[in-house]
C-alpha cells in the first residue's frame, strides 16, 4: 500500500517538472492509471489518494473489476483494442473510449448507443509509431475518419490518442507524439461540428516527459505506481491484428 502511494508521490512530481520545463501549468496533464493486470484493491488505494481516472485494456478485467469498485469515485476509460463484438459489454462500464479506430467500430459503437438512447465521448486511435504491432488509423487516414465518425449523433470525439514506439531513442518517441499534435492542429482548424480536440492520449509510465513536451493532456501510468507486470508494455499492447 505504501508503495503505491510513494509511486505515486514520484508520479505526480515527474508530471509536475515535465511540465514546469516546458512552461505548461501542470492541471493541463490528467493522469490516468492504467490499470491492466492490477487489481481492484490496488486500485482502490490510488483512487482513495484522490485520484479520479483509470483505463483498463480488456473488456473482461473492467466487468471483473466493477462491482469492486462502483462505490469509489472514478472514470473509466478502455483504452484497448475493442472488437465490435464486445462494444454491448464496454458500453456498460466504461465512461470513454479512446481506442476508436476504423469507421466499422464508430459504425457499430453508433448504433448501440442510438439503441440506448445515450451518447459517448470517445478519442480516435492513432498508428503514430507505423508499427505493425499497434492498432490505430494510419496517421494520412486520421483526419477523413475524424470526418466519418463526427457525423455519428451519438458518439463525440474528444480528442486523439497514441502509442509511441517502445524505444530508448527519445527522439525516435517525441517524433511519434509530435506527430499527433500536428494531426490534432490539422483537424482543429478545420472546425469540424461534434468535434473538440481537447485531449492528447499519449505517454506511458517511460516516456510520459517527452510527451507532456509535445503537448500531452492525458499520460497513461501503470507499472510506475503498481510496480512491474511479468511481461513488459510492449508485450500488452502487442495485441493480435486478427481481432475485429
Amino acid at each position: 500500500m505504501s508503495t503505491i502511494i510513494e509511486n505515486l508521490a514520484v508520479i505526480k512530481q515527474r508530471i509536475k517538472s515535465a511540465c514546469d520545463q516546458c512552461g505548461r501549468d501542470e492541471s493541463s496533464v490528467k493522469l490516468l492509471l492504467a490499470t491492466k493486470t492490477v487489481s481492484a484493491e490496488n486500485i482502490k488505494i490510488a483512487l482513495q489518494q484522490g485520484e479520479t481516472l483509470i483505463g483498463e485494456n480488456k473488456v473482461q478485467e473492467l466487468k471483473e473489476k466493477f462491482e469492486a469498485l462502483k462505490d469509489t469515485p472514478h472514470k473509466t476509460h478502455f483504452i484497448g483494442h475493442l472488437q465490435t463484438n464486445k462494444i454491448k459489454e464496454v458500453l456498460k462500464y466504461a465512461d470513454c473510449i479512446q481506442s476508436v479506430d476504423r469507421l466499422e467500430l464508430a459504425q457499430k459503437l453508433n448504433q448501440r448507443l442510438q439503441y440506448e438512447g445515450r451518447s459517448m465521448a470517445v478519442l480516435i486511435q492513432v498508428n503514430t509509431s507505423a508499427e505493425e504491432s499497434k492498432f490505430g488509423i494510419a496517421p494520412e487516414n486520421a483526419v477523413q475518419l475524424v470526418k466519418a465518425v463526427a457525423a455519428m449523433d451519438a458518439i463525440r470525439i474528444k480528442g486523439l490518442m497514441t502509442i509511441g514506439i517502445f524505444s530508448a531513442e527519445t527522439e525516435k518517441v517525441r517524433k511519434c507524439f509530435r506527430l499527433l499534435k500536428n494531426i490534432q492542429s490539422q483537424i482543429t482548424g478545420l472546425k469540424l461540428p461534434n468535434v473538440a480536440m481537447d485531449e492528447l492520449s499519449m505517454g506511458m509510465s517511460g516516456d510520459l516527459e517527452a510527451a507532456i513536451a509535445e503537448g500531452a493532456t492525458i499520460v497513461r501510468v501503470g507499472t510506475a505506481v503498481f510496480g512491474k507486470r511479468i511481461h513488459p508494455d510492449s508485450y500488452y499492447w502487442n495485441e493480435t491484428k486478427t481481432e475485429k
